[in-house]
């Protein structure tokens, strides 16, 4: 199992309890053949240029252990998953 972390941000339109939805969603996915070492909702922050009309989002990052096959899985959803605006998953080196 590898090292990595995942920083993403979801729409800021959206009540408390959908953002904890969506983290809990792909929390599921790394636990079903990974661990989730750290997770930080980072809240409401000013994005640096407009994305699709949004001008806030709320960021989230996450440190995880998992196989390359959970992580195509995990990059895979959050392509698909709307109240993502952007993601990236990084090989934590460290």
């Amino acid at each position: 199992m590898r090292k990595y972390e995942i920083m993403y941000i979801v729409r800021s339109d959206l009540d408390e309890q959908a953002v904890q939805a969506v983290v809990e969603k792909f929390q599921g996915i790394i636990n079903n053949g990974g661990e989730v070492t750290k997770l930080n909702v980072m809240g409401k922050r000013r994005l640096a240029y407009e994305i699709n009309k949004n001008r806030d989002g709320i960021y989230v990052l996450v440190n995880f252990t998992a196989t390359p096959e959970v992580v195509k899985e995990l990059d895979r959803v959050m392509r698909i998953t709307d109240e993502v605006i952007r993601y990236m998953i990084v090989q934590d080196v460290a």
